[in-house]
């Protein structure tokens, strides 16, 4: 690590109590970059300097490292092999005598969360018959979830969604489109924290026991560390044979870590496997 970037990582911790060593070193030097440009902060000594003695300066280069982007079906592969084989896969397997459960970990706004609801209601009423199913999603901004609840989107935020799925499941007001109250009452928003030493789940969830978890284009912003500490987590939260959709970037790291294996390569999604080898 450079010694302007661990001196950031020492003022940020001792002047403002907040770590940012989590982090992966290239993403945080992106980060610096487009707070120097913004504060007109001339070389990295300047931008230190201002740092040391801003607070708002630090919240904001705090909040910039919380990724916040999300779009609906954001990884096709992904979802076709949830939409055909995985999601069919765990409702035989269940036949009605209990429910899936489903973990959305850094939702943002929730278009994750939302498209793997939309989905399984598109499976129940195929079938005819109810799928029991419980979705959690969280994240840390209480902001991005409140907006999840809302399920409010844009035109653009929806251009992945076909068309008989938004008149379906979602109603147009203008140049916006909300999802159905049916989608949104079967979602439980809540704050998590994916590095909380104390939960390998959310709360709310109570158990985990997840059949599947989504966890994805996050992975690679931290450092490896962290990254095994989060799968252990994740790992944790699964149901013996749950699976994993991370991101497309992100299944060698997943791999590497061990403890999951690729379903269907190159769809991001990975079963966990038992016993796990480290």
């Amino acid at each position: 690590m450079n010694t302007e970037l661990a001196e950031i990582i020492r003022v940020m911790s001792q002047a403002h109590g907040r770590d940012i060593s989590w982090y992966d070193e290239s993403f945080l030097a992106q980060a610096l970059e487009k707070r120097r440009a913004v504060t007109a902060s001339q070389t990295a000594a300047a931008y230190l300097a201002y740092l040391a003695e801003n607070s708002a300066e630090a919240a904001e280069l705090f909040r910039s490292l919380h990724i916040t982007y999300s779009e609906f079906f954001r990884d096709p592969l992904a979802f076709a092999l949830l939409e055909h084989v995985i999601l069919p896969r765990l409702v035989a397997e269940k036949s009605g005598r209990a429910e899936i459960r489903i973990w959305s970990a850094g939702c943002a706004a929730g278009q994750e969360p939302y498209s793997v609801a939309l989905l399984l209601d598109d499976l129940a009423r195929a079938r005819e018959q109810p799928i029991p199913h419980r979705i959690f999603a969280t994240d840390q901004s209480e902001a991005e979830l409140a907006a999840a609840r809302q399920g409010v989107y844009a035109a653009a935020a929806v251009q992945n969604v076909r068309l008989r799925h938004l008149h379906d499941y979602f109603t147009q007001q203008g140049e916006t489109y909300t999802i159905s109250a049916r989608l949104r009452d079967r979602l439980d928003f809540s704050i998590h924290d994916l590095l909380d030493l104390r939960f390998a789940s959310p709360r709310v969830s109570i158990y985990g026991d997840f059949d599947i978890v989504f966890c994805s284009n996050l992975l690679f912003y931290y450092q490896p560390d962290i990254r095994q500490f989060i799968l252990d987590q994740v790992y944790h939260a699964l149901s013996p044979h749950g699976y994993l959709v991370t991101g497309a970037a992100e299944t060698a790291i997943v791999e590497q870590a061990s403890g999951f294996q690729a379903v269907n390569w190159p769809a991001a999604v990975l079963q966990k496997t038992k016993p796990r080898v480290r």
